[in-house]
């Protein structure tokens, strides 16, 4: 969910910067459909958009604010998909996101949705283009916004074992992990265990066995200097006296 959050705060600021150029956009789009030849029909799709600036866009300023447009239309999808792989869905936050998914349909007509208060992007625009040309195509990224965002507080309210990592698991998965922790242990093998008891026995054992070696060599060192002195001795032969 905070995935979530930070990319719809990343969507919300490119969108203000989007905003504080809606002029030059409006002026992108009455060029391009005066170089298309369609100036009676408003522009009501972002395949429109789309076209206008692959086919009739040249201008610089022009391709760079109509490729903002529909760079933000790309993301708001994107993460409507991503909507969609946290949640499983209620009633409520279904029915937000088919909204999302419809608006940002390429093929879906605009010209009838106009953003409200407390958005004033519809009033920037004089009553005809309001009215009969740009008030849907500039009302579509808020109210997508809105849809997200009221989207983020009904899910905030669900329990947290019913959110789904964006990657596709669970966040309940992980909280069942050191329930089964004991179990995996129990299945890995363990090095067999020595009794602290048996441990000290073998240990006694070694240092008897280590302490009765040291005595037999010492043994044999005395034995064999003793007999060496015997050696030493002058030796007599028996029977004969001095």
């Amino acid at each position: 969910m905070n995935e979530i959050k930070e990319t719809l705060r990343n969507i919300e600021q490119n969108y203000r910067l989007f905003q504080q150029q809606q002029f030059t956009f409006i002026t992108a789009l009455q060029r391009t459909r005066e170089n298309a030849h369609d100036m009676i029909r408003p522009v009501a799709s972002i395949r429109q958009v789309q076209s206008y600036m692959d086919h009739h866009c040249n201008n610089s300023t022009d391709q760079r604010i109509l490729s903002m447009f529909l760079s933000i239309c790309n993301d708001l999808s994107k993460l409507c998909q991503n909507l969609e792989t946290l949640h499983p869905g209620n009633s409520v936050t279904n029915g937000i996101l088919e909204r999302c998914k419809l608006l940002l349909s390429h093929s879906n007509d605009l010209s009838a949705i106009r953003a409200k208060y407390p958005h004033d992007v519809v009033n920037h625009l004089s009553c005809n283009e309001a009215k009969n040309h740009y008030g849907g195509v500039v009302s579509l990224i808020p109210i997508v916004l809105d849809c997200m965002k009221e989207w983020v507080a009904h899910t905030e309210k669900l329990p947290r074992h019913m959110l789904y990592n964006v990657s596709g698991g669970s966040a309940g998965s992980t909280k069942m992990a050191p329930q089964e922790a004991p179990a995996r242990a129990a299945i890995s093998p363990k090095p067999p265990s020595i009794q602290p008891g048996a441990q000290t026995s073998v240990s006694n054992k070694d240092y008897e066995k280590v302490q009765g070696s040291k005595h037999v060599r010492k043994k044999g060192v005395i034995d064999t200097e003793s007999y060496s002195g015997k050696l030493k001795s002058p030796w007599k032969p028996p029977g004969r006296h001095a």
